[in-house]
C-alpha cells in the first residue's frame, strides 16, 4: 500500500482532501468515561467503526488515531521531522523522565544526545555487558533454588524487574544494587500507576498535592535518589583503571561531535533514570509475559528446551557469541513482543500540517498509534490472538510491511536500547529455560494486560519453578 499511499498523496495536491472519520459519543462507544473504562476496546471500537484512520476528541485535544504501517511509516521515518514529542503521553510522563531522550519534544536536544549515546547501544558495544546479563540471570536462579518452599509459586514479574535492576544497575555502575532495587522498583510501579490514570483522566493538575500527586512525587525523588548516589560517587572516586569501563564512565566522557562538548550533570541525571526506566520496563514484562505464555503453550516450550540444549552443550550458560545460533529463542521474544509490547502506544505532535492518503492532518494534531491493536490487525496478522513464534520466520517476516511490527517504534527515534534489550531478554530466557520450567500453578487464573502508561500483566504473573530433568 505504501505505493498506492504516495499515488493518493500526489492526486489530493488538485483535488479535496477527504474529512477524517469522526468517532463521536453517540457512536455507541462513549466519551471521556468511555476511555477511562477500556482504553483498550474504545480505541479497538473506533477501527471496526472507521477503519485505520479516524479522529475523537479527549478532553478538549485533536486526537488522531492511526492503524495503518503505510501512515505509521509515514509519521515515525517520512516526516519525521514533522512529528514531535510534544505529546500527551510525554507531557504526562515527563515529571519522571524529564528531558532525557525517551520523552524530550526539544529536537535539537535529541539530536545532540542521540550522537553522544548511540555509539554505546549498537550490538557490538553491548556485547561488552552480556556477561553481566547471565551472571546476574544465574543469581537469580541460585536464589530460587536456595528457597525452603521450592513448591510455592514466584512472583516472576516482581523477580525479572529486580532482575532487569541488577542488570542495568551493573552496566551503568559496576553496581551490585541489592535491596535499593527493589525500592527503585516500588517506586517506578507508584508512578507508573498514577501516571496512567491520569493519561485516563488528567485532571486535576500533577501540581495539585492530592494524595495520589503526594505518592508520585516522593517516587520521583526515589528514584532520583537512587540515580544521584551512584552519579556522585562517580564523580568524585575515579574507576580503577584495570577495571572494563562501564555505561556511566562512558557518558562522563562523551563529547559531542559537533560542539565539542559533554553532558552536564543534570542532562546525564535525566538520561541515566531513563535508561533504567526503559531497562526495567522492557525486561521485567517481556520476560514475565514470555514465561506465562510457555507455560500455556508446551509445544513451544519444548522446542525453546530443545534448541536451547543443542547450541550449549554442556554448557549451562549461553555467551553473546550464541545468540546467532538461537533463532527460534528469537522468534518467541518477537511473538511475545508482537501479543504484549511494554511500549504498546505511541505519540507525535504535528508541528504543521501534513496529509496521510488523502485525509488533511491539522497542525496541533495529537497522533496515536497503539501497537497492542496494531499487532493484531487482521490484514496482517492471520488468527491474531494466537501465540504463534512461526510468524517471525524469516519468510513470513518478508510477506509482512516492516511497519506492521514496531514494538521499539521506528525511524529516527527507534528505542536507542533496542538491542540491549533483546540482548538481555534472549541470553536470560535461554539461561533458564537451561535448567528450569516454570509452570502455571493448578487453578491459577488466566492473567489479562493492563493498560496504563505502558503495559503489564495485571496483578503480576506468578509461576511455580521446576527443575528439568
Amino acid at each position: 500500500m505504501s505505493t498506492a499511499l504516495n499515488k493518493s498523496a500526489r492526486n489530493h495536491r488538485s483535488s479535496p482532501l477527504r474529512n477524517i472519520p469522526v468517532l463521536r459519543p453517540r457512536d455507541g462507544f462513549g466519551g471521556l468515561r468511555a476511555f477511562r473504562r477500556d482504553q483498550l476496546g474504545f480505541l479497538q471500537g473506533g477501527l471496526d467503526q472507521h477503519g485505520d484512520i479516524y479522529r475523537f476528541r479527549l478532553l478538549g485535544m485533536k486526537m488522531v488515531m492511526l492503524n495503518h504501517p503505510d501512515y505509521i511509516r509515514h509519521v515515525l521515518v517520512d516526516k519525521s521531522e514533522q512529528y514531535d514529542k510534544d505529546a500527551a503521553i510525554f507531557r504526562i510522563a515527563r515529571p519522571v523522565l524529564r528531558d532525557g531522550l525517551i520523552a524530550t519534544a526539544d529536537m535539537d536536544l535529541w539530536r545532540r544526545q542521540r550522537r553522544m549515546m548511540a555509539p554505546y547501544f549498537t550490538p557490538r558495544t553491548v556485547s561488552n555487558f552480556a556477561r553481566n546479563m547471565t551472571d546476574e540471570t544465574v543469581r537469580m536462579l541460585e536464589r530460587w533454588e536456595a528457597r525452603a518452599d521450592l513448591d510455592a509459586p514466584l512472583d516472576v514479574t516482581d523477580e525479572f524487574g529486580q532482575l532487569a535492576l541488577r542488570i542495568v544497575s551493573r552496566s551503568l555502575f559496576s553496581a551490585d544494587v541489592g535491596r535499593a532495587a527493589q525500592a527503585f522498583e516500588r517506586a517506578f510501579q507508584t508512578a507508573n500507576t498514577v501516571l496512567g490514570k491520569f493519561f485516563s483522566f488528567p485532571f486535576p493538575p500533577l501540581s495539585f498535592p492530592t494524595p495520589s500527586r503526594i505518592r508520585l512525587r516522593r517516587a520521583i525523588d526515589d528514584m532520583d535518589g537512587f540515580i544521584s548516589d551512584f552519579i556522585k560517587k562517580r564523580v568524585t572516586e575515579e574507576m580503577p583503571p584495570d577495571q572494563e569501563p562501564d555505561l556511566l564512565s562512558l557518558f562522563l566522557h562523551a563529547v559531542d561531535e559537533d560542539d565539542g562538548k559533554g553532558m552536564d550533570l543534570e542532562q546525564l541525571h535525566h538520561e541515566v533514570l531513563n535508561i533504567c526506566v526503559g531497562a526495567y520496563e522492557t525486561t521485567t514484562n517481556t520476560l514475565a509475559w514470555a514465561f506465562y505464555l510457555l507455560a500455556r503453550h508446551p509445544e513451544v516450550e519444548r522446542r525453546l528446551h530443545a534448541e536451547v540444549d543443542r547450541v550449549l552443550g554442556d554448557r549451562t550458560v549461553p555467551d553473546f557469541e550464541d545468540l546467532s545460533k538461537l533463532p527460534y529463542t528469537r522468534m518467541i521474544i518477537d511473538e511475545v513482543l508482537r501479543v504484549y509490547s511494554p511500549a504498546y502506544q505511541l505519540m507525535r505532535h504535528t508541528r504543521e500540517e501534513d496529509v496521510i492518503d488523502g485525509h488533511r492532518i491539522p497542525a496541533g494534531t495529537q497522533v496515536l498509534v497503539n501497537s497492542y491493536l496494531l499487532h493484531r490487525h487482521p490484514d496482517f496478522w492471520e488468527d491474531p490472538e494466537r501465540f504463534d513464534p512461526e510468524r517471525f520466520s524469516p519468510d513470513q517476516i518478508a510477506r509482512r510491511p516492516k511497519h506492521a511490527y514496531v514494538p521499539f517504534g521506528s525511524g529516527p527515534r527507534v528505542c536507542l536500547g533496542k538491542h540491549f534489550a533483546l540482548t538481555e531478554i534472549c541470553l536470560a530466557l535461554a539461561t533458564i529455560a537451561r535448567r528450569h520450567r516454570l509452570v502455571t500453578p493448578e487453578g491459577a487464573p488466566e492473567v489479562l494486560p493492563d493498560a496504563l502508561i505502558t503495559l503489564h500483566p495485571k496483578g503480576g504473573v506468578h509461576l511455580r519453578l521446576e527443575r528439568r530433568s
